[in-house]
């Protein structure tokens, strides 16, 4: 990582208020180069708290837009961090239409040259695409990292029509825990109690709402850009990491855009943008790459990036299973349209005959975390043991290398004695060892095989062909491994068991995997800079003589044959920053189930979040306990929050709600 200290722009930044229709203001960190002329905004808009929550990682890269001729802007949503307002819903009607009044106001900023564009990850990087879909003329370009096209299927919510355990239940706690944060005194000055506990008389746990749609209805497609690419009118680079679930929508933003609007880049990388150099890598000089596209389509200079292919990808070479690793080997393919002409389906059909698909409801625990952010436990193990849950079917790989770069998928042929259930396929690379690398995986709840959008039972000892992809990947198996196709029918935690789920019969002579074969081209000679960031914040992690959790651990009673998964998502220890603000979050998120009984799921997070300015004397503390069970007619929800300023409670909630088991 190279720190750049010295940019052709001297630099200025200020915190100030965004006016909006109504007189809401939101909160906004704006760094500028030292110029008289007018020049292009770049704007990151998200809920997670400039003043803290992200503010080490937007000095990595604000300022070195600005230093290079950009107003660099960092805006908080309505109702979180020192924004006014009451939180909603996650982008809701209202935050996008603030995030269009941002844009038009940047715009007419007398520094401004009248060319915004936007960019983010995950929340942010959803947020630009949804805005953009809205059309306003002053915003000409985006980069969008690790984000959603659809909220149902490619996001934290579900997976293959089912209810993701982890990714769900992790993402709404976290975003209970923060909505219910304070504004910091410091920036907003003595009515920030006023407008914290005017907050939280609103506040309201995320996944009730998300609970409350098991199919991808009105609700979830009101969200999503996929239902009207065209509205796009902006220039979309799209980026994303194999080892993140967000990835699919890059490979469909490239096919669907506008292919003089669009580029896409998929790297080895997780959650993170691709510049941080968190695991797994290489790191690349993401920050040069936008500057090539701001330049060219908010400066009106020809940097030659439209002359790049369609989708750069990065195919990864074949490795060993680890929770970790620094770097993976691989190459940079790159494909000039999308699909492409290089990829070919090829199937390769199953045999045996009937096989008895009926795994034990812990299978999954080796499966990693859903959102991987570089930390030790995050990638899944040798999958061996999750292999012998499953039913695997195998083919060699013998004189070439098999490469594939897209969307795996399979056609099962299914005959179910219950009404409920569902199927799992991971692609596993198996080496001469025995030792099994999870490639890609999918996964499809059985009621709704004939569309997201409804859920209807299976036909009590019916037969039927299903059919689903599994996530996109580059990869390449090599001579002498194996390809193998796990099917199992449970997954947990990122698949909620149903009730009632018994397994299911696979014939596998109806069966077969399609893989997306990449024929090998000539290297392009695709290469990128080195990373480079501005200088760091300057935050201060104190070191603790306190023994660290394990990320990951499990636990499994034998007598009651249960298995518990505690995970430490890595949120926790303290942080002091430059300002002399502590910001101390700890978390733990546990998953519980019976290895014969689907309705024994369980799922608890625990987390507390401290503010404390000393020189002050601030201190306040969120606490909150999410839990989420089941029975065979409905979601259990229960849910607590506890703020306290100093030694007082100043709120405490909580919510009991029981929600119908439709689909999910």
């Amino acid at each position: 990582m190279q720190i750049r200290t010295s940019f052709p722009y001297e630099t200025t930044h200020e915190d100030l208020y965004i006016p909006l229709t109504g007189g809401t203001r939101l909160y906004a960190r704006i760094w500028r180069p030292v110029t008289d002329e007018p020049v292009p905004a770049l704007l990151e808009y998200l809920p997670h708290r400039l003043s803290d929550g992200t503010a080490a990682r937007d000095h990595q890269r604000h300022p070195w837009y600005a230093g290079h001729g950009y107003a660099s802007v960092r805006v908080d949503v309505r109702g979180h961090g020192n924004s006014e307002g009451l939180p909603g819903d996650a982008h809701d009607a209202t935050e996008l239409a603030d995030g269009v009044a941002v844009v038009h106001w940047l715009a007419q900023q007398e520094w401004c040259s009248g060319r915004v564009g936007m960019f983010g990850i995950g929340w942010g990087g959803f947020g630009s695409l949804r805005i953009a879909a809205l059309a306003p003329e002053p915003l000409k370009a985006v980069v969008t990292v690790c984000s959603a096209d659809d909220r149902y299927t490619d996001d934290v919510h579900y997976m293959g029509g089912s209810v993701l355990g982890a990714g769900m239940h992790a993402r709404a706690s976290a975003m209970l825990a923060s909505v219910a944060l304070p504004p910091d005194p410091a920036d907003v000055g003595d009515g920030w109690r006023d407008m914290w506990l005017g907050r939280l008389e609103a506040v309201e746990p995320f996944l009730h709402t998300w609970l409350a749609h098991q199919t991808r209805d009105d609700y979830w497609r009101h969200g999503s850009v996929r239902e009207d690419y065209g509205a796009i009118r902006a220039n979309v680079l799209a980026v994303g990491g194999w080892h993140d679930p967000y990835r699919d929508t890059v490979l469909r933003l490239v096919e669907h855009l506008d292919p003089s609007k669009v580029r896409g880049l998929i790297g080895p990388w997780p959650h993170q943008y691709p510049d941080r150099g968190l695991r797994p890598g290489p790191a690349i000089g993401f920050l040069q790459e936008t500057l090539r596209w701001w330049d060219q389509h908010l400066k009106g200079e020809d940097t030659g990036v439209m002359n790049e292919p369609l989708l750069r990808s990065w195919i990864s070479g074949s490795h060993p299973p680890a929770t970790v690793h620094e770097t993976l080997p691989g190459r940079w393919v790159g494909d000039a349209a999308w699909p492409s002409e290089n990829v070919t389906p090829v199937a390769y059909a199953l045999a045996g005959g009937e096989q008895t698909v009926r795994s034990p409801q812990q299978t999954g625990v080796d499966a990693g975390r859903f959102v991987p952010s570089g930390n030790d436990a995050d990638l899944p193990p040798d999958q061996r043991d999750e292999d012998a849950k499953s039913v695997c079917f195998e083919f060699p790989v013998e004189e070439s290398p098999i490469e594939i770069l897209g969307r795996p998928g399979v056609r099962l042929r299914i005959r179910m004695d219950v009404p409920r259930g569902q199927a799992i396929a991971r692609l596993c690379d198996v080496a001469p060892d025995g030792s099994s690398t999870l490639v890609t995986r999918g996964a499809l709840n059985l009621a709704t095989r004939h569309g997201s959008d409804r859920a209807e039972d299976w036909p009590v000892g019916g037969t039927e062909d299903v059919a689903f992809e599994l996530g996109a990947i580059g990869y390449t198996f090599p001579p002498g491994h194996r390809i193998r196709i796990a099917v199992s029918s449970s997954y947990w935690p990122w698949i909620w068991p149903q009730a009632g789920s018994a397994g299911f019969t696979l014939d596998a002579d109806g069966s077969l995997v399609e893989l997306p074969v990449r024929r090998h081209t000539e290297d392009p000679g695709i290469t990128f800079g080195e990373p480079e960031q501005a200088e760091p914040l300057g935050v201060v992690h104190p070191v603790t003589l306190d023994e660290q959790r394990p990320e990951r651990l499990v636990v499994r009673d034998v007598a009651k044959g249960e298995w518990r998964l505690e995970v430490d998502p890595r949120r926790g220890g303290t942080r002091v920053h430059p300002d002399g603000l502590e910001f101390t979050e700890d978390a733990l998120e546990t998953y519980t189930i019976r290895q014969d009984a689907p309705l024994s799921a369980r799922t608890r997070s625990d987390r507390t979040i401290r503010l404390h300015r000393p020189e002050m004397s601030w201190d306040v503390r969120v606490e909150t306990r999410s839990e989420l069970s089941a029975d065979a007619d409905d979601f259990i929800a229960s849910d607590e929050i506890v703020c306290r300023d100093g030694d007082e409670i100043v709120f405490h909630r909580t919510w009991e709600k029981r929600i119908p088991r439709t689909a999910g």
